[in-house]
């Protein structure tokens, strides 16, 4: 479980809707992220989950009540936001996104929100029924509450509890902690899409074996989540991997390295950044079976024969040197002699940066360190979990791409 909240004070706030009992999930995972968070509700959403079981996961006293008698000064819509670092109301009816818009202070929720700091983001989690999020009402409010700079996440599309199906579920726990954690990340890619490959490919031998290699993918889904934190349009081509698609990246499975390079030929086009992140087979078998290939009764081997798959990252570089984007990030694991080797392969493929590691040492695990080189040399990161790394490679792209703005 990673901190990325640690030191974080959030206001909870819950109004009226049966997906309160994933507020309380919601709450649980803040806490475990290291979030101080201090639960608000209304008088609706008592009518779905109990105060005690916010408090139990909050660890803190909840308040409902404006005049409750444990604020001194009887100013709680004052006092519990003046310390926040952001107040998420989840879920956030269709009733209380109208009091967002027209500065109803009606009860303590309404009113805090109305009263908080302006450095303090107000973020809301919309959960309704289907009819009710596309009323043209709601839909008003909503264009309201984007426009006074609310922040809305979600909602998704899918069954409900009502039994009918379409737009109106509130996220999921897991990804409202990551909206809330990239909702504190500088967006230094806003509006550039960018293009990234994860994951190993793999090159069948017969339709139950196949040739591929020990990545798993980690570190590509990472640089993806980086990325749409720092507020790009990210869409992912990943090979066969168990991991969940970070939340609001656009995915696309592909199996070998030649399904890889047709899907990134085909979205490459107005992308502004490609990172070519998986490990992606050198070779393919030319003579692969269409049947199980069984032993011989002399144990000889079958014969196979390979040839050579297409370069992606070459690719994709040549079309940069005909239109100037995307900008180009590879990278190469190596097993040894990784700073020579690495500065080589920056020189052979024609990018303006390339990411190395030792692949033996960064397969499979959750930390890495990397490499960065340019035409300027090379920069060490140090090791780090790779989210970490992600980010502080997302941050550097950006750079170099102010850089290359400027000089245009």
């Amino acid at each position: 479980m990673s901190m990325d909240l640690k030191g974080k004070k959030i206001v909870l706030g819950l109004t009226g809707g049966v997906a309160c009992y994933k507020a309380a999930e919601l709450c649980r995972a803040l806490v475990k992220h290291g979030a101080s968070v201090q639960v608000v509700m209304s008088e609706a959403a008592t009518h779905f989950i109990g105060t005690v079981t916010m408090q139990a996961l909050s660890g803190q006293p909840v308040f409902t009540d404006q005049w409750d008698p444990r604020m001194s000064n009887n100013m709680a819509h004052i006092d519990l936001t003046r310390h926040a670092d952001a107040i998420l109301v989840a879920p956030c009816s269709a009733d209380f996104m109208r009091k967002l818009a027209h500065g109803a202070c009606d009860d303590l929720l309404s009113t805090l929100c109305v009263a908080r700091p302006r450095r303090v983001p107000l973020l809301a989690a919309p959960a309704m029924n289907v009819e009710m999020w596309e009323n043209p009402a709601t839909q008003r409010n909503v264009a309201q509450l984007l426009e006074d700079g609310i922040c809305l996440f979600g909602p998704a599309a899918g069954s409900q509890a009502c039994g009918e199906t379409g737009l109106g579920r509130m996220l999921e726990a897991d990804e409202l902690v990551e909206e809330l954690v990239a909702s504190f990340q500088h967006k230094v890619l806003a509006g550039r899409r960018v293009l990234i490959t994860a994951g190993p490919t793999f090159e069948p031998i017969d339709p139950v074996r196949g040739i591929t290699n020990l990545s798993s993918g980690k570190m590509g889904y990472a640089v993806a989540r980086a990325a749409r934190e720092a507020g790009a349009e990210v869409t992912l081509v990943t090979g066969p991997t168990a991991l969940p698609t970070p939340h609001g990246v656009r995915r696309i499975d592909v199996l070998t390295a030649q399904q890889m390079h047709d899907a990134v030929m085909a979205g490459v086009e107005g992308q502004h950044v490609f990172i070519g992140v998986a490990a992606v087979a050198d070779w393919r078998v030319a003579n692969a079976s269409g049947q199980k290939i069984k032993k011989q009764e002399d144990g000889a081997a079958p014969q196979l024969e390979f040839v050579q798959n297409a370069d992606i990252l070459a690719s994709v570089a040549a079309t940069t040197s005909l239109s100037g984007w995307p900008y180009c990030v590879g990278f190469a694991a190596e097993s040894e002699n990784l700073v020579e080797f690495g500065a080589a392969k920056r020189e052979k493929k024609g990018i303006p940066l390339l990411v190395g590691n030792i692949g033996p040492q960064t397969f499979g695990q959750d930390e890495n360190t990397i490499i960065l080189f340019d035409e300027t040399g090379h920069t060490l990161l140090e090791r780090a979990d790779k989210l970490t790394l992600a980010r502080q490679l997302v941050s550097e792209i950006a750079k170099r791409l102010e850089r290359r703005s400027l000089l245009t």
